[in-house]
């Protein structure tokens, strides 16, 4: 297997990701390093970590973020460390499936990252080769009741974190698809933004069902078969 190479080179890429950190801590977003590619994995160089995908660099990663130049000189002086932003304090995080993500912000002006007369919710928008879409709000509130069920939407908050662009992973590099220097670095309404997700998922939703059945039925998801004795289980909630 050959595994994706970083499209910089290793100094360009560490300053391109120190200039990020320094633009985050200006408007007051805090930074800390995870580990970065070599190649393989997602390496630390710390000889008890075996963790191979995104992570911290330390194990305190929340006391440790930064909002200090010296520091970023000091943690991009050597390696690309992926730039990890820290959720639940300066801003939420959404992360939902290409699929839904592209149609919030792509397709009909229903959702956030598109400017509209109806004046529609606008935020960043961050996205990973892997696609996953991650939308960037303003902290609190609760999850709205029909993204909550959903195992395929994941909010990150006190206790998280995202890996930010320009941070080279296994799959690719993370990059903006509306960038928060765009749009003044405001912060969408958690309840607006996702009344509009939800209006995206709707829309999704209606579209499906317009399809011929026999195309329906190619696209649903295939239902895994279930031993007779054995008794449904109960959804199990995810933890916020």
């Amino acid at each position: 297997m050959r595994w994706p190479q970083a499209p910089f080179g290793k100094g360009l890429l560490r300053r391109r990701l120190r200039l990020a950190a320094q633009r985050f801590a200006e408007h007051g977003w805090a930074v800390m390093p995870g580990g970065y590619f070599n190649g393989r994995r997602m390496a630390c160089d710390r000889t008890n970590c075996f963790a191979t995908s995104s992570h911290p660099l330390y194990d305190d990663w929340e006391t440790r973020s930064s909002t200090r130049s010296e520091q970023f000189d000091e943690w991009w002086s050597e390696r690309p460390h992926a730039l990890l932003l820290p959720t639940g304090y300066a801003f939420d995080v959404l992360e939902v499936p290409a699929l839904l993500g592209s149609r919030a912000v792509c397709g009909p002006p229903t959702g956030p990252g598109r400017a509209t007369s109806a004046g529609r919710v606008r935020g960043p928008v961050a996205v990973t080769a892997a696609g996953s879409w991650m939308f960037l709000m303003r902290s609190g509130g609760t999850l709205a009741p029909e993204l909550d069920h959903r195992v395929d939407v994941v909010r990150h908050s006190i206790g998280s974190w995202i890996p930010a662009p320009p941070t080279v992973l296994p799959d690719g590099p993370i990059r903006w698809k509306v960038s928060p220097q765009s749009i003044g670095w405001q912060l969408p309404d958690p309840d607006e933004f996702q009344s509009a997700l939800v209006q995206a998922l709707v829309a999704l939703d209606a579209s499906f069902l317009d399809l011929p059945v026999t195309a329906r039925r190619r696209l649903a998801p295939k239902a895994l078969p279930r031993p007779a004795a054995l008794k449904p289980t109960p959804t199990l909630r995810r933890a916020v």
